[in-house]
This record gives C-alpha cells, sequence and structure tokens, in this order.
C-alpha cells in the first residue's frame, strides 16, 4: 500500500511561485513513475506534469508548460511541482499519483494509468 501527502498549496497573487511536495509511503519509492493533476471547480481532473522513476522523462500539459517544472527526490521519496508565473486560471486542488512500473523512463498522462492518490492540496491565484 502506498499513501501520498501532498503539501506546499496556499493563495498565491497573479505571478507568483508556489512549490508542491508530495510524500509517498512505501521500500520502493524509486519505482514509482508520478504525476501531478489538478481540479478547477466544475471542472474535470485534468493532467498536469508526469516524471518518470528515474527522473530523466518528463511531460508537461500545454497549459503549464514553461511554467511548472516536476522533480523528484528518491533519497526524501518526495515528488515536486515548482509553478512559477501563476495564473488564476491555475487555481484547483493538486494531487498527486503514483503508479508502480518497471519501465524507468515511462510516463503515464492518463488518470487511469495510475493506482494511488493523494488527498489533495488547494492552490488558488487571485488576480
Amino acid at each position: 500500500q502506498v499513501q501520498l501527502v501532498e503539501s506546499g498549496g496556499g493563495l498565491v497573487q497573479t505571478g507568483g511561485s508556489l512549490r508542491l511536495s508530495c510524500v509517498a509511503s512505501g521500500r520502493t519509492f524509486s519505482s514509482y513513475a508520478m504525476a501531478w493533476f489538478r481540479q478547477a471547480p466544475g471542472k474535470e481532473r485534468e493532467f498536469v506534469a508526469a516524471i518518470s522513476w528515474s527522473g530523466g522523462d518528463k511531460y508537461y500539459a500545454d497549459s503549464v508548460k514553461g511554467r511548472f517544472t516536476v522533480s523528484r527526490a528518491d533519497a526524501k521519496n518526495t515528488v515536486y511541482l515548482q509553478m512559477n508565473s501563476l495564473e488564476p486560471e491555475d487555481t484547483a486542488v493538486y494531487y498527486c499519483a503514483a503508479v508502480v512500473t518497471s519501465f524507468s523512463g515511462r510516463v503515464y498522462v492518463r488518470g487511469v494509468d495510475y493506482d494511488y492518490w493523494g488527498q489533495g492540496t488547494q492552490v488558488t491565484v487571485s488576480s
């Protein structure tokens, strides 16, 4: 069983930055492919960013490309989402997700590909 706990959300003004963290339990974090998704009020959950378990492969939604950066620190069982140049449209609950995979370079962008989810952290960007 894998447990994911997100933190780092909050209220920020347009143009500001936040860094989200997601700490995972389990002894095999280095074999987890990870991702961030978000869900705004009244909207469906959407993919934000993904990182392979090797850390060498990353993928971003077009809406965040160039502004957000996903990274991981396996020694800390943690994946990060650095969010810069935030816009009101980024307001949402952000979730991290994990899947155990044997493919070191694989990234997954569909929610159905992930087996474990965190409880979410609220990000609010004021205009």
